[in-house]
């Protein structure tokens, strides 16, 4: 089969297709034909040898593809027949022509929706939803400060976010991707190339602050993070791509709040939580995306390439330009 590879760590140009031994199933995996698959910033990371997929992972990259069941492996439990549409998260290994994931990984694709749009799912909504239910414990009528706002997993938290009773706020770097997020369902949104976001939320809440940070940046914005948590609140770390170090009275401050600063990823969880995500969310979020949903909920693609254009795709991640997900298709 044809994968994504790259011999040393380095920039896009470092990216090609290479063709690789395709996998077979294990004792209660399935094996996919691949349709469509996703960016992440996680492939960014890896393609540049900073974040290696967990032990016992597949080093393709691709935290998420969707496209037909082409073989179940043994002991199945029968929940998936052959030529079945699915999409599934992957701790890697999406972007080939074929991959094998764990049954339970996998989530049939909504109805009205094509493959391209459903590859755009599992990673981004999966960690948005971990984010605001499992980790965040969400609550109706609380605000929500969510950076990125316009990211993958951005634009699925104002939708998920929304959909809890909750008021989504974003930051973003340009007035174009403030306007998708508001569209979307952000009370609020802050460009912070322009404006101190921290103030803008404290104004916007009339000074109480926020209930609930989801933060990917990290280092570059703990004081205003800090600065605008509401009393107990909530901060959910799960990226750095502001940088690792803090320098400053970050825990007086936190202490101050009362605060809480609770870290998470999603890669590296084991087998049962992943699991138990899926079956939370497959119950209660996926119905949202069919099309006769009132409160339809909608992945947000913006653009979508052949693999064999996987180096412009990096450098276009890597621009910041995205507003929602870049999408991969496979050659069928």
């Amino acid at each position: 089969m044809l994968a994504v590879h790259f011999d040393k760590p380095g920039g896009p140009e470092n990216l090609y297709l290479k063709e690789v031994a395709k996998p077979s199933p294990a004792e209660g995996e399935v094996l996919l034909k691949v349709a469509a698959s996703a960016l992440n910033r996680a492939d960014l990371l890896q393609r540049q040898g900073q974040y290696a997929p967990p032990p016992g992972a597949s080093s393709i990259l691709g935290l998420e593809a969707s496209g037909h069941i082409a073989e179940l492996g043994p002991a199945c439990q029968g929940h998936w027949k052959i030529g079945d549409p699915a999409m599934v998260l992957l701790p890697g290994g999406g972007q080939a022509q074929y991959v094998t994931a764990p049954e339970e990984f996998l989530m049939p694709i909504p109805a009205g929706m094509t493959l391209s749009q459903a590859a755009a799912i599992p990673e981004a909504w999966l960690t948005a939803f971990q984010l605001l239910h499992l980790v965040g414990n969400v609550q109706a009528g609380e605000t929500v400060l969510i950076h990125a706002g316009s990211s993958g997993v951005g634009t699925a938290a104002i939708q998920l976010a929304r959909m809890a009773g909750a008021i989504p706020l974003v930051t973003a770097g340009s007035q174009h991707k403030l306007q998708i997020a508001e569209k979307l369902g952000a009370a609020a949104g802050f460009n912070y190339k322009e404006e101190d976001f921290s103030e803008a939320t404290l104004k916007f809440t009339k000074g109480a602050g926020v209930n609930l940070i989801l933060d990917c940046i990290g280092g570059s914005y703990w004081e205003k993070n800090v600065n605008c948590l509401a009393l107990d609140g909530r901060w959910i770390l799960y990226g750095l791509m502001g940088g690792t170090d803090v320098s400053g009275p970050l825990f007086s401050k936190l202490l101050f709040k009362r605060g809480s600063l609770i870290t998470t990823l999603l890669r590296s969880r084991d087998k049962k939580y992943k699991q138990r995500l899926v079956e939370a969310f497959t119950e209660q979020v996926l119905p949202h995306f069919s099309t006769e949903s009132p409160q339809r909920l909608l992945p947000v693609l913006d653009r979508v390439y052949p693999v064999t254009a996987i180096q412009e795709a990096h450098a276009y991640m890597e621009s910041n330009k995205n507003v929602g997900k870049i999408v991969l298709e496979l050659p069928q």
